[in-house]
């Protein structure tokens, strides 16, 4: 029986006023999908990037691409899954910003009931991001040091927590004296407020010029080359995001000058296509949020019909943690 869902549409790609919200006609799930009620929506940036067109979409679309919410129904031929239970969420068609919506079974995990709905939609596309950044990007071992920039923000916090207890030495980048000591209070080692100091001179002294086994960059255009001279020979720059514009092309004999350098774009999309290693990331991450390895610090919460405002505060850096959409 089809229902009435509030959601989030955009016709154009652009600023924020794209986000149309209106209520629609949700058809029942068809096979092989479920139909959730949303519990709570987790904000990231990839949603700016496909609002404005920076990883485009087909249009006109849905957005949000993590949730967490109560199965309401079952289409033909879902086996694992039951109405009334609560399941998490990472990736599928865009149209989490929404109360309803029908999901392919495929992407739904079913929570452990210790575990609190709000957390888990902080956490879980943050969290399945980090597992794959530090587990098989660059399997941070003990005794490594790491270079994290945004080091404060929704994916930098659960991972200076994750790399914590796993014995490595994180140096982080943030944006003001507020986030510095955010980033302390998640584990991170050395702080360098990039606002007030060159962070690739901070990294040579902090290393004694040896510098850092990877490099974590999620902000792009403005740090990417610099984290490369941040790096040890035959070290890794793992670029999995562009903040601040996307990355400039890259003459790749300038990795062999620079010390024999990897470098890796990575996507969430291609680290848990595969159901099997999809499953068993969140296992790793919903055990870490259990043990208390990981934790949502910091979770800036709006209303769904305020989405527009989460992304402005988004944009302009002034959010901290995770940022999550409440029905």
């Amino acid at each position: 029986m089809a229902i009435e869902t509030e959601a989030f549409q955009f016709s154009e790609f652009g600023a924020s006023e794209v986000l149309a919200f209106s209520t629609e006609t949700l058809a029942d799930p068809a096979p092989g999908e479920i139909q959730i009620r949303h519990l709570a929506i987790g904000v990231n940036y990839i949603d700016i990037y496909h609002r404005r067109g920076t990883a485009p979409l087909p249009l006109p679309s849905g957005l949000g691409v993590e949730g967490v919410g109560v199965v309401t129904a079952l289409g033909e031929g879902v086996a694992g899954f039951a109405v009334g239970q609560r399941i998490a969420y990472v990736g599928g068609p865009p149209g989490a910003y929404a109360t309803h919506r029908n999901l392919p079974a495929a992407r739904a995990l079913a929570l452990p009931d210790a575990l609190d709905s709000l957390e888990v939609a902080a956490l879980v596309f943050k969290g399945l991001t980090v597992e794959y950044l530090i587990r098989r990007c660059f399997p941070v071992k003990r005794g490594d040091t790491v270079l994290f920039h945004a080091a404060a923000g929704g994916v930098g916090s659960i991972a200076c927590q994750w790399l914590k207890h796993l014995g490595a030495t994180t140096i982080g980048t943030v944006s003001s004296a507020e986030k510095a000591e955010i980033a302390r209070a998640n584990g991170c080692d050395h702080v360098i407020l990039y606002t007030e100091e060159n962070f690739r001179a901070r990294v040579a002294e902090i290393t004694g010029g040896k510098g850092v086994d990877v490099v974590y960059d999620s902000v792009g255009a403005e740090t990417f080359a610099e984290s490369l001279d941040c790096l040890r020979p035959r070290g890794t720059l793992v670029s999995f995001g562009a903040s601040s514009g996307p990355v400039p092309p890259l003459d790749v004999s300038l990795l062999a000058a620079k010390g024999s350098l990897y470098v890796t774009r990575p996507s969430i999309a291609h680290y848990t296509a595969d159901r099997r290693e999809y499953e068993t990331a969140a296992r790793d991450l919903f055990g870490a949020i259990e043990a208390g390895i990981v934790r949502a610090s910091t979770i800036t919460t709006y209303p769904l019909s305020e989405a527009r405002k989460a992304h402005e505060d988004l944009e302009a850096r002034r959010t901290t943690g995770s940022v999550v959409l409440l029905p």
